[in-house]
């Protein structure tokens, strides 16, 4: 069961420094605040979406200049299951506005001293755990319903990656800049 449960040392510190690096951008970025959170589901404050557009960004560049070095980046694309993806979609943004964290944000709230992110933290372990009780039934009756493989917009339209980078970060400059005067606007 726990066959290559367990890496090399050099992953394993690798991960380890990964890890803290992204709490601590969390934390700087502030999206390890409820009140963070809570603002963004109430259209009051745009930091999160701000947050995990420059993370999608900055991390599509990443990968995809890693491949164009030649460096040997392996994806997991997922499935494009579109009922599966929403139901999924659905529970997780249930989740998170009760809460008010994500699973990463609900970890690096912890180790920035929210004591109430705990129980939060522990919820989504039992969930994960009902979650993978369940996920055989869910498969058996939800999986091939408006299943579309492992697709992606660069393999559907045969373009490169990079077109939909490009237009990805412009629109993400564009609509920063439409948020951060909207906010503004709110504050003023």
């Amino acid at each position: 069961m726990f066959d290559g449960f367990t890496a090399d040392p050099t992953t394993l510190l690798l991960g380890a420094a990964t890890g803290l690096a992204f709490g601590f951008l969390l934390q700087r970025g502030g999206v390890t605040r409820f009140r963070v959170i809570l603002g963004q589901f109430l259209l009051r404050d745009f930091t999160v979406a701000k947050v995990m557009l420059t993370a999608i960004v900055v991390g599509a560049i990443g990968i995809y200049g890693m491949r164009a070095a030649g460096m040997d980046v392996t994806m997991h694309v997922k499935s494009a299951a579109l009922l599966t993806n929403a139901v999924g979609g659905l529970i997780f943004g249930v989740g998170m506005a009760i809460l008010g964290y994500c699973p990463g944000t609900g970890v690096a709230a912890i180790g920035d001293g929210s004591r109430h992110a705990i129980a939060g933290v522990l919820g989504m372990l039992c969930g994960a755990a009902l979650y993978a009780e369940v996920h055989p039934w869910l498969q058996q009756r939800l999986a091939g319903t408006a299943s579309y493989g492992k697709a992606t917009l660069a393999s559907t339209t045969g373009l490169s990656p990079w077109w939909f980078i490009a237009g990805l970060g412009v629109a993400a400059v564009i609509g920063m800049m439409a948020l951060e005067r909207y906010e503004r606007a709110r504050r003023a």
